[in-house]
């Protein structure tokens, strides 16, 4: 997708034609930073499903988190990494490709619905970026995240 409009990019107006803007980039909860720059790929730290600061949810997907709502908070966690990238970029319109999504979903022992819920996020990427959302992808089930959170997703994207 290109093509800036004024000061907004083309891939800002889709957000907002599906409800949805980018925040301020997520504050680093240790020592590292949200996203880096090697070459044409911007790599994201791991995010989180902050919203205004706060995540909307905590525990574990399948005992205190239903799927649906973690779901729901894999999709906030890609667009605060897509706040990340543009921090780094400038401009979403210049993203090529999303290359990869890792997502991590703190699991119930008992919960195997990994790929669904991040599924969020994927799903996502592709409403926004058309072709250019598909991408590779892991999603792994873990103990605990950080702040107890039920969901982090990590991206490579591939800009201009």
């Amino acid at each position: 997708m290109t093509g800036t409009v004024g000061a907004v990019s083309a891939v800002e107006i889709r957000l907002r034609e599906l409800g949805l803007s980018l925040p301020a980039v997520a504050s680093p909860v240790a020592v590292y930073v949200p996203a880096v720059i090697t070459g044409n790929l911007v790599h994201t730290s791991g995010q989180l499903p902050f919203v205004d600061g706060v995540l909307p949810g905590t525990g574990k997907v399948g005992a205190e988190v239903g799927a649906e709502e973690a779901a729901s908070y894999a999709a906030i966690c890609a667009i605060n990494a897509l706040a990340a990238v543009k921090a780094q970029i400038g401009d979403l319109d210049r993203i090529s490709k999303v290359v990869k999504l890792v997502g991590y979903v703190a699991s119930d022992p008992a919960f195997t619905g990994q790929p669904g819920v991040i599924n969020g996020a994927s799903e996502l990427l592709g409403k926004i970026f058309g072709n250019a959302g598909s991408h590779a992808r892991s999603a792994v089930g873990v103990a605990v995240l950080p702040l107890d959170a039920p969901v982090e997703i990590e991206m490579i994207v591939e800009f201009a």
